[in-house]
Parts: C-alpha cells; sequence; structure tokens
C-alpha cells in the first residue's frame, strides 16, 4: 500500500505544501475555512505527519533521550515501562542510548545525545560520582535524573532515598542488641555504596558507636563470591548487607559453603530488590523499590520543564519498603 506524504495532502486539499505544514504545526496564519479544508483532506486519506519534520518547523523535536548503562538492564525494566506509559500520554518519543563499561565520559555522550535534536534527556546511571553530577550543570538543556538527587537551574530528580532506608534498617538491628553489621563493597557502584555507609555510620552514631565493618573486595580478586569464601572462613556477622542481587547471593553461598547457616547464624539483605530475590532459596530479604514510579515521575516533571510549567519539587523523593523473606529473622 502506498504511503500517504505531505505532497498527496496538498493535492487533495488544492494549497500548497506550505499551507500544509503550518496547519500540521498548529500555526494561526492560516484562514479557517483552508484549515478545515487541510484537516479533511488529512482524515480522508489518514495521512500520519512525521514526528520529526514537525519538531524541525516547531523548533521542537518531541523526542526525550533515556540514557542507561547497559549493566542495568535487569532493574531498569519497570522505570522505563512507567516512562513510556506517560510519554504517550504527552505524545512524546522516547530514544533510548545506552553506555558501556568502555564510556565513562557522561559528558561526551550527552554532547552526542544533544546534537541528535533532542528536547531533553532523563538519565539512570548509579554510577555517577559527585564531579560527574556537577558538571551535568553546564548544560542549559533539561535534564532529569532518576536515583540519584540533584537539582539546579534546568536539573530536577527522582530518587528513593537510600541513605536513609539503611539508617532506619541498621537502626533496628542495633535496637535489638545487635552491632556485628557489615556491608559489601560494591565496586560496580561505589556512589550507592557510599549512600548505606553514610546511613549505617549515622545509626551507630546516635548510639555512640562506630561503623566499621566494610567488607572491601581487594582488586586481585575478579569476583566478590571469591574472596568472600576465603573471608567467611575466619569471619561471620550478625547481618550482611549487599547493594546487588548478585552480591547477596555470593554472601549467601560463600556462607554455605563455610557451614554459615543463613538466618539462624548469619542475616542477609539486599538493598535493590530483584526478581531473583525471592527465587534463591532462602529467599533474600530487600527493599521494594517504586521502579514504575520513578519512570512515570520522571517523564512528567520533564514534561513540565520542556512546556515551561511550574515543578513544584525538583527533588522528588519516593517511598521504599523493606520486605522480608526468609534471609533474615
Amino acid at each position: 500500500m502506498k504511503r500517504v506524504t505531505i505532497y498527496d495532502v496538498a493535492n487533495e486539499a488544492n494549497v500548497s505544501l506550505a499551507t500544509v505544514s503550518r496547519v500540521i504545526n498548529g500555526l494561526e496564519i492560516v484562514r479557517e475555512d483552508t484549515r478545515i479544508r487541510v484537516n479533511q483532506a488529512i482524515e480522508k486519506l489518514g495521512y500520519k505527519p512525521n514526528a520529526i519534520a514537525q519538531g524541525l518547523a516547531l523548533q521542537k523535536t518531541t523526542s526525550i533521550a533515556l540514557l542507561i548503562p547497559e549493566a542495568s538492564f535487569s532493574y531498569t525494566g519497570q522505570i522505563i515501562n512507567g516512562l513510556l506509559d506517560v510519554a504517550k500520554i504527552y505524545k512524546y518519543n522516547i530514544t533510548l542510548h545506552t553506555t558501556s563499561e568502555a564510556i565513562m565520559q557522561i559528558g561526551d555522550i550527552i554532547e552526542n545525545i544533544i546534537k541528535s535534536r533532542v528536547d531533553g534527556v532523563i538519565i539512570y546511571n548509579d554510577k555517577l560520582m559527585v564531579d560527574e553530577l556537577t558538571a551535568l550543570t553546564k548544560y542549559q538543556f533539561p535534564i532529569v535524573l532518576v536515583g540519584n538527587q540533584m537539582s539546579s537551574a534546568n536539573i530536577a530528580s527522582v530518587y528513593v532515598n537510600l541513605q536513609k532506608a539503611m539508617y532506619e534498617l541498621v537502626s533496628s538491628y542495633l535496637e535489638q542488641g545487635k552491632t556485628d553489621i557489615a556491608i559489601v563493597q560494591d565496586r560496580k557502584n561505589k556512589y550507592m555504596v557510599e549512600q548505606l555507609i553514610l546511613g549505617a555510620s549515622q545509626a551507630f552514631e546516635k548510639k555512640g558507636l562506630v561503623f566499621k565493618n566494610f567488607i572491601e573486595i581487594p582488586r586481585e580478586y575478579r569476583s566478590s563470591y571469591t574472596y568472600l569464601k576465603e573471608y567467611f572462613k575466619t569471619h561471620k556477622h550478625e547481618l550482611v548487607i549487599a547493594h546487588r542481587d548478585s552480591q547477596a547471593m555470593a554472601v549467601i553461598n560463600a556462607a554455605a559453603e563455610n557451614d554459615i547457616k543463613i538466618p539462624n547464624e548469619m542475616e542477609v539483605v539486599c538493598v535493590m530488590d530483584t526478581k531473583y530475590n525471592s527465587m534463591i532459596r532462602p529467599q533474600i530479604s530487600s527493599f521494594a523499590i517504586p521502579s514504575y514510579d520513578l519512570g512515570a515521575v520522571a517523564m512528567r516533571v520533564m514534561t513540565k520543564m520542556l512546556n515551561q510549567n511550574p515543578v513544584e519539587e525538583r527533588e522528588i523523593e519516593l517511598s521504599y519498603l523493606f520486605t522480608p523473606r526468609q534471609s533474615t529473622k
């Protein structure tokens, strides 16, 4: 079937291409009877205006770039669903851009995205460091961060306060008299682990104690599991906290190999909940993060920024829910 073009619409309505373009882009310099005739031709022929062509005329592309690291795909499915649902309501297109371990300069990536003529950028990257976040403020361009807390004139963020979540979790254990609490290093997510340590340290400090048990994975070990198998030969904690599901599983498996019983002798908590936490045995206690809402709210904030509508809060904190399973008592 032949694709209907703007030329077909112009011929059907007996007007110029420029007139059809003005009608499609909502410009008011077209007579009402001409506008009606063009719209009737569009409806009759079933013409679908090209979004990019419309954007060029309006200096907008109605496209939003979503930037996520390849390694986080298992966490971002629901975030993307939330983004897409809200984007559909407000008639925006989402273009997906990914980063890999080999690409470290977030600024270079954003420069390339901007050159592709998008209207704004939404970034989910839990590996961003403070200096990288600060560098984003130079862009006179709408940016919404998902997962990181930051704001400026052109930047907003939607996040879950993991420092607060860790403070509450650790405080509950300290209230029970359990002070032997450890956090496992995550070399891939340094910023997030720093938030966990800050929350734990705050809880210990309130009790007049000092948090010291940070399990650092030596550089010569390629995986947490390999090191933890050795570590648990001489160490055992009342509670071990891991950021990712794979590390929590490494803790559980390494503990089992050293005959440490979970949860009777050692409890394990994973911060980021995924479907895998309920598949493994014992099932891993974790924090349920509202991933869909993170994406939906981020997209809604972006539409407000693009349309210069008031954004009441530029740092929007969403709630979390601790989900106890078999790895804790």
